[in-house]
């Protein structure tokens, strides 16, 4: 997993006052894609069409986010990938 250190956001909020807006978009698109990555490899099904096209549901078992088993370790990148997210801004 690739964690972004508070510098790198703090570079990217700077960043996203002066380019175009898709460039601006990339730390949170990047942290998006990472934590849903995990949902994706436990078997959770996605809802929304922006998961869906990324991912896909092929395979999926589980509807419900709070179904879906996640190790200690999944649990804890995902809420640091949700806290970097905060940090920079990104849209929930």
């Amino acid at each position: 997993m690739r964690v972004f250190s508070l510098p790198v956001l703090a570079a990217a909020c700077l960043l996203s006052m002066t380019v175009s807006p898709a460039l601006a978009a990339f730390p949170c698109d990047e942290l998006w894609g990472e934590r849903n990555a995990i949902y994706k490899d436990a078997g959770y099904c996605f809802r929304t069409e922006r998961a869906i096209r990324a991912f896909g549901n092929a395979g999926c078992k589980y509807d419900e986010l709070a179904d879906v088993p996640l190790s200690a370790r999944q649990r804890a990148d995902i809420a640091d990938i949700q806290r970097q997210e905060r940090a920079a801004g990104c849209a929930r």
